[in-house]
């Protein structure tokens, strides 16, 4: 268990989510499909796919963490997968904070808490997949096939696009696959040593 404490809240704390907690559970469906209604909709489009998503990642083989308030409540989670490579290489998937307590440092505190549950397990990269669906940067809407390098050099965030928080933890981007989406609509690809 990890915990968090700033000027601007109280303290919260980082523990297991697991399918034994049917309420934390449901909180963290709730969030999931609450943080990413407005740009990517498509990823979970009901509160039942939200509700999936948590129960898949709730499984011995992943890790799955819950930040709670000082009431029990469930205010973010994140989860992550382990790629292979001999348990080197971990996804981060996915990361999703209540809409109302975003930009209070609780998603740090989760992403920082991950990676260190992934060190423990030996591994050493932490890769994600961030989309751009709706234009939220330079990136949407371009022909990435023809120099995708020179368009990620040159990438800038439009629309509060998250790649910029994981560049602030470190993250860099490291490729791009181009219309995963449909025509426009890249996967960015950052990833992280720790």
């Amino acid at each position: 268990m990890s915990s968090l404490t700033t000027s601007a809240q109280p303290a919260i704390r980082i523990v297991d989510l697991t399918p034994a907690q049917a309420e934390a559970c449901e909180q963290a469906a709730h969030i999931l499909y609450a943080a990413f209604r407005e740009h990517w909709r498509e990823a979970w489009p009901t509160l039942d796919d939200a509700r999936e998503e948590v129960a898949a990642m709730c499984t011995p083989d992943r890790i799955c963490r819950a930040a709670l308030d000082a009431s029990g409540a469930v205010i973010g989670w994140i989860g992550g997968m382990e790629m292979g490579y001999d348990g080197r290489v971990w996804e981060l998937h996915p990361l999703a904070v209540d809409p109302a307590r975003q930009g209070q440092g609780i998603g740090r505190a989760l992403v920082h808490d991950l990676e260190a549950q992934i060190q423990a397990r030996g591994g050493v990269i932490v890769y994600l997949g961030t989309d751009d669906t709706d234009g939220m940067t330079t990136l949407s809407g371009v022909d990435l096939w023809r120099d995708p390098w020179t368009s990620i050099h040159a990438i800038r965030n439009l629309k509060r696009h998250p790649y910029q928080f994981y560049e602030t933890l470190g993250y860099r981007i490291v490729g791009v696959l181009p219309d995963a989406n449909g025509a426009g609509k890249p996967d960015i690809f950052m990833a992280k040593h720790l």
